[in-house]
């Protein structure tokens, strides 16, 4: 019913940058955020970043801080991952995530978007 689709990902120089996108769609209510999570070989799932919808607060993983930047698009209910000065280490599937609904909070994800940094 809800669908989340990103966008954006691909083969890049360590420096380099990559903009990241995730359209949501669907029966979609009270959206409380929209986020952005990263998993690379052999590691587990990490929050990256996120941004709170009503207000536009956001949070970012010590590791991105200063390099990384999190927006949104309320019309569309879209958000964006503004990535620069790419490291080896950023090498990952990126998924977005939005969690909406209330009384009950209801979470959907996206398929995921390669994100490979490589000289």
């Amino acid at each position: 019913q809800v669908q989340l689709v990103e966008s954006g990902g691909g083969l890049v120089q360590p420096g380099g940058s990559l903009r990241l996108s995730c359209a949501a769609s669907g029966t979609i209510f009270s959206i409380n955020a929209m986020k952005w999570y990263r998993q690379a070989p052999g590691k587990e799932r990490e929050l990256v970043a996120s941004i709170r919808w009503s207000d536009g607060n956001m949070y970012y993983a010590d590791s991105v801080k200063g390099r990384f930047t999190i927006s949104r698009d309320n019309a569309k209910i879209t958000v964006y991952l503004q990535m620069n000065s790419l490291k080896p280490e950023d090498t990952a599937v990126y998924y977005c995530n939005l969690v909406w609904g209330s009384p009950l909070a209801y979470s959907a994800w996206g398929q995921g978007t390669q994100v490979t940094v490589s000289s």
